[in-house]
């Protein structure tokens, strides 16, 4: 009892969604956390969490929490040193880069790690172990919608307005986003804009609970997205209901557009999509009419192989209309991963350098050689993104990995390819909280931090840098993630690079790296941060603020335009037929994240949804005779899994709905289609012909090396 006597709070961010609300935590004398609640006041979600949120420091002192590093004999897992572990890794990847090349190891890391962690990932890669190859699982997540912001704005910042400009929009278009779900505490907002007039329209196979508070649902055909978005902008066209003047100021590239969407008429794109052509006239009238408007779009309609497209397609409405750079105007790609935004701006990326700097710019390279303290020519070039990491560790390129804070056993598309990579590499390190799928594929297993232990940055989804402190230290032999990169840079005779003495030292260093870049966060220090609860990035001098909304003036395209691009509808890359009839997607529950290794060891959102289930329409249920609660068999073209049956009206007839936050034989990444956008080499992971069978118990389900 002493000890719940001397209690201290601590300020800090949730470990879950984009939104990155803030947490106080209360921690008793012996560093356990006994209460975790919203922080009053902070700007972000207004003193409100969700239950994620209100939970999510539990996981840290799960009984299953990893304490000490593990080997690989046979097929279990044996506790071993701290100094055998780093001498066996170092060795080994040694070996391998003697023997195969600098590349034969890769990198791949998570996008919950703070901003520092990711960019000394980065640098860990490139400098200690000199390889090309290292991505992340963002690369999963916003790499459409980043290859998109570029191409049209010059600039991935996932929104170009902050959250307190919502409730100012007098249109809301949400395209693909299950925000309800997704970012729960976002929710206040958009009921604030509707109290103040704003009419909210949702585009989603799926009645959504986003998609039940909205003012219209638009329930589109699987990967019909481009031909609907461009059906808006013909009647826009058509009604006169343009911003002539900003396009020609402030835009290039219109009349390709223009000539493009001509033949995207009501009739036809109502044809195309499934949404009725009355719909469509009326979200192109209230879009086209609303004195300020917002798109947001998320991983519905980027986890294509046409997901640049698709979110190119959204952008063109923004222009079109001018409704960007004002009060209550603008676009968001609302971020999925806590540090969604951050990880992909400081080096995780196969073809980036930290401050958004490109890896193939000779003088983006140059000032992080400088600021490294390395030769130019050392620098490793672009390297494979993740999916494709996998496809090389297939072939025997990729020799060796280093996964930190990521699951890419269960989260990669089509895993049964992602499973035999891994199963086959020559040596596997994985640094997590617990044994993962990811982990039981591994040589050694090393105790890393969780996110109430390490102190750090986080950049949200509107782009505001926030402060992370830490309340406990890692329990028994677990260390903290960065620690654990210094170290290994030590030992691979790099340690010179890597002499940090807190994470304020690595943040500094970054600030230095980024400044000048695209992602500029040189005047964002950890003090002006703590004061002004938060700073939104570009903030380029000490002097400075920072940027809340974007692009009032300009646009970061060396020419101060946005582009439009031209974008025509494109058939699926898999398309139902005789034998798989029906459109397979995923998402995301409320309750859990990601692939659930920590929401499915908290106890109170794990019995919310203890097992996964496939939804789909009354009439698809009677069709196939089954019943809910009934075990079904998905079958795709790479597999079958076995999944309960939830019946639900808020369907397409021809969708069915599986969530993504199992491992083994409950993951619904057994089915998915690894077809890769060509720009973005984001996976096709929201579509893929299915069909539903009677469960026989008989499935080949793929293996596990344990």
């Amino acid at each position: 009892m002493q000890s719940l006597l001397t209690t201290t709070n601590v300020l800090s961010h949730c470990c879950f969604c984009s939104m990155q609300c803030a947490l106080e935590l209360t921690v008793d004398g012996d560093e356990e956390i006994v209460r975790a609640h919203p922080a009053p006041a902070f700007p972000v979600a207004s003193g409100k969490a969700c239950a994620k949120g209100v939970f999510a420091h539990e996981h840290a002192r799960h009984r299953e929490r990893l304490t000490t590093p593990l080997l690989r004999q046979g097929d279990r897992f044996v506790p071993i040193s701290w100094e055998e572990a780093l001498n066996r890794i170092t060795e080994r990847f040694r070996s391998l880069q003697d023997q195969y090349g600098r590349d034969s190891v890769a990198v791949f890391g998570g996008g919950s790690l703070t901003n520092e962690k990711a960019y000394l990932l980065g640098k860990f890669a490139r400098v200690a172990l000199g390889t090309a190859n290292i991505d992340y699982n963002g690369r999963y997540c916003m790499s459409s919608a980043a290859a998109a912001l570029n191409k049209a704005f010059g600039l991935d910042r996932g929104m170009t307005v902050p959250l307190s400009d919502i409730p100012l929009a007098r249109c809301i278009l949400i395209v693909g986003s299950n925000i309800a779900e997704c970012q729960p505490t976002m929710i206040p907002y958009l009921r604030q804009a509707k109290a103040g007039g704003a009419k909210v329209i949702v585009v989603d196979p799926r009645r959504t609970q986003t998609a039940k508070g909205a003012d219209l649902h638009a329930a589109v055909r699987p990967g019909s997205d481009v031909a609907l978005m461009n059906g808006i902008l013909h009647i826009l066209l058509r009604d006169d209901l343009i911003d002539w003047s900003f396009i020609e100021k402030r835009t290039l590239s219109f009349e390709a557009v223009r000539e493009t969407v001509a033949a995207y008429t009501p009739e036809r794109v109502a044809e195309v999509t499934g949404v009725p052509a009355s719909d469509i006239e009326q979200i192109a009238r209230w879009y086209g009419t609303a004195e300020t408007a917002i798109i947001f779009t998320a991983r519905g309609i980027e986890q294509q192989a046409r997901g640049v497209d698709n979110v190119l397609a959204c952008i063109n409405l923004v222009l079109a209309t001018g409704q960007i750079g004002r009060p209550g105007s603008g676009f968001g790609a609302v971020t999925g991963q806590a540090n969604g935004q951050g990880g992909r701006e400081h080096g995780m990326k196969a073809d980036q350098l930290p401050g958004y700097r490109m890896i193939d710019n000779p003088v983006d390279r140059q000032h992080i050689a400088n600021v490294w303290g390395v030769d130019e020519r050392e620098l490793p070039g672009k390297g494979m993104s993740a999916y494709e990491l996998f496809e090389g560790a297939d072939r025997g390129d990729i020799r060796g990995m280093f996964v930190m804070a990521s699951n890419p056993a269960t989260s990669s598309p089509n895993t049964h390819l992602v499973k035999r990579a891994l199963q086959d590499l020559d040596f596997l390190v994985v640094t997590d909280l617990f044994l993962t799928e990811t982990a039981q594929f591994a040589d050694v297993v090393l105790p890393g931090s969780a996110w109430t232990e390490d102190e750090g940055t986080m950049t949200n989804l509107e782009g505001r840098i926030v402060l992370r402190r830490a309340a406990q230290r890692p329990p028994g032999e677990a260390r903290l993630d960065w620690q654990i990169l210094c170290e290994l840079a030590e030992r691979l005779g790099k340690g010179s690079f890597f002499a940090f003495e807190e994470t304020e030292d690595i943040y500094d260093e970054l600030r230095r790296a980024s400044a000048g870049g695209r992602a500029d966060y040189a005047g964002a220090s950890y003090q002006k941060i703590a004061e002004q609860q938060g700073v939104f990035w570009p903030c380029p001098n000490e002097s400075h603020s920072g940027t809340e909304r974007m692009f009032a003036d300009s646009f970061a395209h060396p020419h101060g335009k946005a582009v439009f691009h031209a974008v025509t509808h494109r058939p699926l890359s898999e398309e139902p037929d005789r034998d798989y009839p029906l459109h397979l997607t995923n998402g995301r529950l409320l309750h859990h994240y990601l692939t659930g290794v920590q929401t499915r060891r908290t106890s109170r959102l794990h019995a919310r949804d203890p097992h996964p289930q496939v939804e789909m329409h009354p009439a698809t249920a009677a069709r196939y005779g089954v019943v809910a609660g009934e075990t079904v068999e998905i079958a795709t073209r790479r597999g079958s899994v076995p999944m309960r049956v939830k019946i639900t009206a808020d369907m397409r007839e021809d969708l069915l709905f599986a969530p993504i936050h199992w491992e083994h034989a409950e993951s619904i990444n057994l089915l998915t289609l690894a077809d890769l956008d060509p720009i973005s080499r984001m996976p096709e992971f929201k579509h893929c012909a299915a069909a539903l069978r009677k469960w026989k118990g008989d499935s080949v389900l793929g293996g596990v090396r344990v």
